[in-house]
């Protein structure tokens, strides 16, 4: 059985730096506009790729530049750049559903990835696509027996990409799913003019309705089933089942999501698929894995279609039913190498001893820690407020850059 490569997403530096703290295998991340995550999170530009690649090839990371929203006329001059700088890069591969965007990337020699948006339900689809593609990102629609019987005849057949590997399979493993098929959603378009298919989604499908029949006027609110806002993914705990089908790729989805997030989430399945692969992987491990998973960013979790359910399960609220949250206290200002201290101007809320912080950056990525010692003005003291400057011992590097919360627990309402 070989080992399920860990796809982390990467919508900033911060976010990147703790996909390569917690063990991602690769990341995905999107330049400038022509991307579905375009306006969900701060994207990064041409200049800092060699950066990404950099930070990545330090780690034997590999990187994934995502191009895959529907390309127009006008777009294919940046299409045409985006490529040709990834090359000079030396980013892995494009993730692509326009075959303008796999044709552009077939010239100029860089692996393409065929996006879920391509909607790739069966093995002719796949063999039609291994003339362009090593790796194919199957629909989130299937359950893992359809899973199973491609990746089956994949290998019986010996179906090949452009690179002569075997083709690899993908699937999302965890993070938020859409209503419409493999995220091929027009709602926001039809309502906003602002097009998911291309990286503008408004995310109307996240809201709470009120249904009116148009006949008699009757008026219905849907009281807690937001119908159109599946909960978000999660497939922890039936990782040896997905290993089992023959999956080569698991993709976390979140590229709009805090570092906090993509560091609790990357740990979680790095250790998750570590265990299947060595053997230890067991119900205790699960229920402490999921415990943690609900800290960070969620909508409740379910288990796709992955396990034959026919119809989705739906959030009960419009927001995050994670359990913890953070509060913003202040900043870096100084690190002192020599004994491993940080010092933090507090410019909000109290920060004590045996508080749990979170210290994040572009080069820190997040870092959670727990509060055991403190100083204010050179005085032991188990409390900072509003105005201080407070050090603490860490085991990492701070820089003016970084920012400093205390994680608290977030009441989230039934």
């Amino acid at each position: 059985m070989q080992k399920i490569e860990l796809m982390a997403p990467a919508g900033n530096f911060e976010s990147l730096q703790a996909a390569l703290d917690n063990g991602a295998d690769s990341v995905y991340f999107g330049v400038e506009q022509l991307n579905m995550r375009a306006r969900a999170s701060i994207n990064f530009t041409l200049d800092d790729l060699p950066e990404i690649v950099n930070r990545c090839e330090a780690n034997n990371v590999r990187t994934y530049l995502t191009l895959n929203t529907i390309i127009y006329d006008h777009d294919l001059s940046i299409v045409k750049t985006l490529i040709k700088k990834a090359k000079a890069a030396s980013v892995t591969a494009v993730i692509a559903m326009d075959q303008a965007v796999i044709a552009v990337a077939r010239e100029h020699g860089i692996e393409v990835h065929i996006s879920t948006q391509i909607n790739i339900t069966n093995i002719e689809t796949v063999k039609f696509y291994a003339l362009f593609a090593d790796t194919m990102v199957l629909s989130r629609e299937l359950s893992l027996r359809q899973v199973k019987h491609i990746t089956a005849q994949i290998e019986k057949e010996q179906i090949k990409g452009p690179s002569g590997r075997l083709v690899e399979i993908e699937i999302f493993g965890h993070g938020a799913l859409c209503m419409a098929v493999s995220g091929k959603c027009y709602l926001s378009l039809h309502s906003h003019n602002s097009s998911a298919n291309r990286g503008a989604c408004k995310q109307n499908c996240r809201k709470k309705y009120t249904v009116i029949d148009q006949e008699t006027g009757f008026e219905m609110e849907l009281d807690n089933e937001y119908i159109m806002s599946p909960k978000d993914l999660c497939t922890i705990d039936f990782l040896d089942e997905i290993a089992d089908a023959g999956v080569k790729v698991l993709k976390i989805e979140g590229r709009g999501r805090a570092p906090e997030y993509v560091a609790k989430v990357i740990k979680c399945y790095r250790d998750a698929i570590d265990s299947v692969e060595n053997g230890t992987y067991n119900k205790d491990k699960v229920i402490s894995w999921m415990q943690d998973l609900e800290k960070v960013y969620n909508r409740g979790f379910w288990s796709g279609y992955y396990l034959g359910q026919k119809l989705g399960e739906w959030s009960t609220g419009s927001g995050s039913h994670a359990v913890q949250k953070k509060v913003y206290l202040g900043k870096g200002t100084h690190f002192y190498p020599k004994a491993n201290i940080g010092e933090f101007k507090i410019e909000a809320f109290d920060v004590a001893v045996g508080d749990t912080i979170l210290i994040t950056g572009p080069t820190t990525g997040a870092k959670e820690m727990d509060v055991k010692e403190m100083m204010v003005n050179d005085v032991k003291t188990d409390k900072g407020t509003k105005g201080d400057l407070v050090t603490i011992p860490v085991e990492f590097r701070i820089r003016p850059s970084d920012r400093l919360y205390k994680i608290v627990e977030n009441k989230v309402e039934a």
